[in-house]
């Protein structure tokens, strides 16, 4: 079954970018341009994964990982955030290892990162092997 990725980005370049890579290996890939709609579509879509930037022109990517993880329908969406930030990169990666049951399943990746790398990972997350 061909497992659905929401892609969360207010950069429309990288939107597409991301959609078109997951897409040639043959993932459903949806995006989503503005942050504060992230919560709903994840409600109503439940993707098999989510990969978020961190830094969303109009809520906070961090703020959005929060409210994912408190809702009982969401909190087992396996999320990989990613950010260009050292600082927010940090602070996420802190959060996660003191708080692992909580933040289960959320993966942090700095940016600029390579597609191949992404790829890998969006393959473990969602365990499935390299293609």
């Amino acid at each position: 079954m061909t497992k659905h990725i929401l892609v969360v980005d207010d950069k429309n370049e990288l939107l597409h970018l991301m959609r078109r890579v997951l897409e040639d290996e043959e993932y459903q890939v949806s995006i989503l341009q503005h942050g504060r709609e992230t919560l709903a579509r994840v409600k109503r879509d439940l993707p098999d994964l989510l990969i978020l930037d961190l830094r969303l022109g109009d809520v906070s990517g961090q703020e959005i990982l929060k409210q994912l993880r408190a809702d009982p329908l969401t909190r087992e969406v396996p999320v990989i955030v990613y950010t260009a930030a050292v600082l927010e990169a940090e602070q996420v990666s802190k959060l996660v290892a003191e708080q692992p049951g909580y933040y289960q399943g959320v993966h942090v990746v700095q940016k600029p990162f390579e597609l191949t790398n992404l790829l890998a990972l969006v393959q473990q997350v969602l365990n499935e092997p390299a293609h």
